[in-house]
């Protein structure tokens, strides 16, 4: 069994924003020369995630209207986590969204559903951050 490893790095010019990463993952797959395994893909920082689901910008409105309903970023007093911070709300969104995804690799392509992007989920942006992609596999 074979390992491969690669690190993508996102800065966003936004607090909150969604990025489709399905191509860089893949580009790190097809580096790997692994054809039949895994490959974990997750967010290295505990105010971001990595998810799956469809590229529709109808969702990723809803994303964001659902997930500011349920870990409202303001007022900032309303966390403890934000004595001297204010950030609480990027926490609770990443704990909702997910730290990462495992997805089979069949025939060297990301065995994915027919509408199934990889996303990173930026909650606290404006600086750099990284998705850590590991292949195990032959």
């Amino acid at each position: 069994m074979r390992h491969y490893r690669k690190e993508l790095w996102f800065q966003t010019d936004r607090r909150r924003q969604l990025i489709n990463i399905t191509p860089q993952v893949q580009d790190a797959l097809d580096e790997s020369g692994i054809r039949e395994g895994l490959a974990l893909v997750n967010a290295m920082h505990i105010s971001a995630s990595v998810f799956i689901n469809d590229d529709e910008s109808g969702l990723h409105q809803d994303y964001e209207n659902w997930l500011e309903k349920l870990a409202p970023e303001k007022p900032h007093s309303q966390y403890r986590h934000n004595v001297g911070e204010d950030n609480a709300d990027a926490h609770l969104k990443r704990t909702i969204m997910g730290r990462e995804v495992v997805v089979a690799v069949t025939e060297g392509q990301l065995d994915v559903g027919p509408w199934e992007q990889i996303f990173y989920g930026e909650f606290d942006g404006k600086r750099r951050k990284r998705v850590l992609v590991k292949i195990i596999g032959d």
